[in-house]
């Protein structure tokens, strides 16, 4: 009877000082983003690649016996929903980490709830300084910056003999860090913003745009800080004004998106990518990631879901050094201790004072097949 009375209070104090999130068998994640509306693509991408490689884990036994359970919550690419998206994991499924927002609007205005949870956030679909200034200890940024993309279009225009950019850009806090980005790195290689024009969100109300940018002050090229529905309501309009380019996008806009959308107008528009190839099988990662979505039943190759592939690579790094004992805490701390580590070709680097990953920048450019060459 003693022993008995004895193994439950064990069992109860185990209960009582277990995380939040964490069971004996599983590990709950949760995951704002949009799966309907004018970004799905990204968001059902990222989420696809994710869950592949979760699949993978846990078929072959999971993390310390744990399995990992991501719960995906779609947000539309609209702040307010993520906000509340966030506050329900957090608050009513009791996730035990944020993973894989997809949008610079949703994820800030998720960030009060984070901070107050102090839950980790790993792998953002973003490249905004608003998650990365100031430093803060329960984000890891696993893609580069939409600093270091602007700088790598700035640059490679300034080599071919521009001087002249106009700015295409979402309305709120995304098109806006991408606006910055490009105005400083504009200065930096000598070229001038003639104009700028923007687009809300979830919206592909371009003509005012359109006039503004190709008909009353023409530039050499067009930098555009949309996602891909309206990047490509924009583009079609412009050639049908005889501009043909060319047109720079940051990764944010969705690449295979964009050329669905595109179909025959793609040509010559080019892509800045913060992730490897998904298609080049040459480097490891790139097998890897394919070798997952084939096990998992997965046809679908793209940038999105490579990058929630490689974001949900990181997360189980750091769970497996966190050990049995899990906690948020030692989840944070074990991707601190990653370093520079090297998953198969693209390498992130995490410290106690450093979680901004990755500074990768390859330009992709569209053929007038659709095909995306490097």
């Amino acid at each position: 009877m003693k022993a008995a009375l004895w193994s439950g209070l064990l069992a109860a104090s185990t209960l009582l000082h277990a995380e939040t999130g964490v069971t004996d068998s599983e590990i709950l994640i949760g995951q704002s983003a949009a799966t309907t509306g004018a970004a799905a693509e990204l968001g059902k991408g990222v989420a696809r690649g994710a869950a592949a490689y979760f699949d993978q884990i846990n078929k072959k036994g999971g993390i310390n016996g744990r399995k990992i359970r991501l719960i995906t919550l779609d947000d539309g690419y609209e702040p307010d929903r993520a906000a509340a998206n966030t506050k329900k994991l957090i608050e009513s499924e009791q996730v035990f980490a944020l993973f894989g927002y997809v949008g610079t609007p949703t994820s800030n205005a998720s960030l009060p709830a984070i901070n107050q949870a102090r839950i980790p956030f790993i792998a953002p679909y973003t490249g905004a300084d608003s998650l990365r200034n100031p430093f803060n200890r329960h984000i890891f940024n696993v893609r580069a910056s939409y600093r270091d993309e602007a700088e790598e279009i700035a640059s490679s225009m300034a080599k071919l003999g521009m001087n002249t950019i106009n700015v295409f850009y979402q309305n709120d806090a995304y098109g806006q860090s991408g606006l910055k980005a490009m105005t400083e790195a504009a200065a930096k290689y000598k070229l001038t913003i003639n104009a700028t024009a923007t687009v809300q969100r979830n919206s592909v109300e371009v003509a005012k745009a359109v006039d503004e940018l190709v008909a009353k002050k023409p530039a050499n090229a067009i930098f555009m800080v949309t996602a891909y529905k309206s990047s490509a309501a924009f583009i079609t309009a412009a050639r049908a004004r005889n501009f043909m380019g060319p047109y720079y996008n940051v990764s944010f806009v969705g690449t295979e998106a964009l050329v669905n959308e595109l179909k025959q107008d793609g040509s010559g528009v080019m892509v800045s990518q913060v992730m490897p190839s998904p298609y080049n099988a040459i480097k490891p990662v790139a097998m890897d990631y394919q070798k997952v979505l084939k096990a998992a039943d997965v046809n679908t190759v793209d940038y999105p879901s490579m990058e929630g592939y490689l974001g949900a690579r990181i997360l189980v790094e750091g769970l497996k050094r966190a050990g049995r004992d899990l906690t948020r805490d030692k989840l944070i701390n074990a991707l601190e201790s990653l370093g520079d580590y090297d998953l198969g070709g693209f390498r992130v680097k995490f410290s106690g004072s450093n979680h901004n990953g990755s500074q990768f920048i390859d330009m992709t450019v569209l053929d007038s097949n659709g095909k995306i060459r490097s």
